[in-house]
């Protein structure tokens, strides 16, 4: 495989390529090639097709590695690397044309991310890191706030499951609301990770997302020496349905949140 960064900038080309497409698709987007895969959750014509462009970009890179994508147009099987792909996320978003939304690549090898590029379409964003090599937005390295609590704006995401989630999201926000600085929501899980590592947001979490929704992300906050964990607080995350990313001063309180609504 070649070197990492390499890699990853060639990814970075590949997203900003895929980016340019969904760009173009908002211009002359038609709601009634909206499908409801579940309740509340949407795909589109260019959630798919966006996700063919970058697989088949993505396999000129690495013809042996299989694919863990959200809209199924490849697959892996025992390959010891696997690209894990959002090829829109935010579509709700997207719809609406209410920003952000972005696309996501990650690069497993096995449970290891390797590398993780997200593209945020509408302000023309490129967060990417490498292991080892740091995170960037457009070319400028990225590092995480140093907020405590009381000046931390956080992020907790509504998944689709209400019936499951609604208890725990009433009481993340009653927990918090009042001790932290403000609370967000803001649609896109790739988005959410970028911006906590950026500083622009301290701290996230989410439940009943998949793999593709954060596995970029996730090396991106590490890289950018923010804390990375699922709900139950441990780093080997990458195989669950949950997410924390914080600037790491107001880890432990996201986990402690999250511990007392449930």
């Amino acid at each position: 495989m070649q070197n990492l960064k390499e890699l990853t900038l060639s990814v970075c080309d590949i997203a900003k390529r895929a980016g340019s497409f969904i760009r173009q698709e908002r211009r002359q987007f038609h709601a009634d090639r909206i499908e409801c895969k579940h309740t509340h959750d949407y795909v589109s014509y260019v959630d798919k097709q966006s996700e063919r462009l970058i697989v088949n970009d993505l396999r000129q890179l690495l013809p042996k590695a299989g694919f863990l994508t959200e809209e199924g147009s490849a697959s892996h099987t025992n390959e010891d690397y696997c690209w894990v792909i959002d090829p829109l996320d935010g579509t709700t978003n997207f719809i609406h044309s209410y920003a952000p939304y972005a696309v996501s690549i990650g690069l497993l090898k096995r449970t290891e991310i390797l590398l993780g590029v997200v593209y945020e379409v509408c302000a023309d964003e490129c967060f990417y890191a490498w292991q080892g090599g740091g995170a960037y937005l457009n070319g400028t390295p990225l590092h995480v706030s140093s907020s405590p609590l009381d000046d931390a704006l956080l992020c907790f995401q509504l998944p689709y499951d209400a019936d499951a989630y609604s208890p725990v999201a009433r009481s993340l926000i009653q927990q918090f609301y009042g001790r932290a600085a403000s609370i967000r929501m803001i649609g896109s899980a790739a988005m959410a990770l970028c911006y906590v590592a950026a500083g622009r947001l301290d701290a996230y979490a989410e439940k009943f997302i998949g793999q593709w929704d954060y596995m970029a992300g996730a090396l991106i906050v590490s890289e950018a020496d923010g804390t990375v964990t699922d709900y139950d607080g441990s780093t080997h995350f990458t195989q669950g349905n949950s997410i924390v990313a914080s600037n790491g001063l107001v880890h432990a309180d996201m986990l402690q949140g999250i511990r007392n609504a449930f």
